[in-house]
């Protein structure tokens, strides 16, 4: 079934989106992370189109033909939120199940938390419920036996707290050369990572992410995960739009934990889904206890795990189209049309 391109806009804000499957099928929305776009998920748009429901994943804020702003805070939780409930209003639908991957997951998670009424159900992708705050806050989502405290104080998150510390320079190193970037960063995992220090745990020691390096290295494409096509849609918005937007999602810690806490009572109680990514060697849930706040706090939960990296939407498309459909047939009882 053929994926369209579509545009909502009022006096907030104006949401790109690409869309698949039948107007009045069950409504799904997925959301993307960093650095992305709606092309993301163009395998589940696909898939889940074609099974009958109106499948939808807009270029979230700062990304892609979405609205862009010059101001870190216009990037903070509560305002992408909003864009979502915006985007479900202009469709005319009550509910939606939401999907998230990486920044996206705090997007679909904080819609159950906040908007519970506009969810039948939520999954993430690697990025578990019970965090929507600053990065020093994630000592529980840290394995000590591999980054000791005092020789890495952040473990895995360090590049976090970069962007904090010297968000220009994290900007340029990346608008350097956007398309290298993300054929760097795109790339299928494996258990070569295991046990094995991440880049990210020494950004700030070494003065950026490709300091060390003489400036964003030149590697092939890993045609595993994307494609020649992939890869130019990418690096095409991301040079055209820059690295402000894209960043800026990682500096609103504070008001962001604020958003969290408005809501006293963090307990979810629509079907919920989780999948682990085993060589997702920084939203690390096999080591740690990152995965933990979400099973004490989703009273219905399912969890699977697929062996591959961070990217698992594109990684691994049709083992993640499996569990999505088995997980809305049946935990999520959304059948399609």
């Amino acid at each position: 079934m053929e994926i369209t391109e579509h545009r909502t806009t009022n006096e907030r804000h104006s949401t790109f989106y690409r869309a698949c499957g039948p107007d009045n099928g069950p409504l799904i929305i997925m959301t993307h992370g960093w650095p992305e776009l709606s092309i993301s998920w163009r395998h589940q748009l696909a898939y889940l189109g074609d099974r009958g429901y109106r499948a939808i994943a807009p270029d979230m804020r700062g990304y892609g033909a979405s609205s862009l702003y010059s101001e870190h805070a216009a990037y903070a939780q509560k305002e992408i939120v909003q864009d979502m409930v915006d985007l479900i209003d202009s469709l005319g639908r009550e509910k939606a199940v939401w999907i998230g991957h990486d920044w996206g997951s705090p997007v679909a998670w904080n819609m159950a938390l906040h908007h519970p009424e506009r969810v039948a159900a939520v999954a993430s992708l690697c990025v578990p419920f019970g965090f929507s705050g600053h990065p020093k806050d994630l000592e529980y989502a840290i394995n000590r036996e591999l980054y000791p405290a005092d020789e890495y104080p952040a473990g895995q998150w360090d590049y976090q707290l970069f962007y904090y510390e010297n968000f220009a320079a994290a900007q340029k190193e990346m608008e350097d050369n956007p398309e290298r970037v993300v054929k760097l960063l795109f790339r299928k995992g494996d258990a070569t990572g295991e046990g094995q220090i991440a880049s990210t745990a020494l950004t700030r020691k070494n003065g950026g992410w490709f300091t060390p390096l003489g400036g964003v290295p030149d590697v092939p494409i890993d045609y595993d995960v994307v494609t020649d096509q992939d890869v130019a849609i990418y690096a095409k918005h991301l040079s055209e739009n820059g690295f402000f937007g894209p960043n800026s999602w990682y500096v609103n810690g504070d008001a962001n934990q604020a958003y969290f806490d408005k809501k006293p009572d963090h307990t979810l109680t629509m079907p919920a889904l989780f999948v682990h990514a085993t060589y997702d060697y920084v939203c690390d849930t096999t080591n740690t206890g990152f995965a933990e706040p979400m099973r004490q706090l989703c009273q219905t939960l399912s969890e699977h795990r697929l062996n591959c990296g961070h990217w698992m939407a594109q990684e691994k498309p049709q083992e993640l189209n499996d569990i999505l459909s088995q997980w809305l047939d049946n935990e999520a009882s959304y059948p399609a049309a």
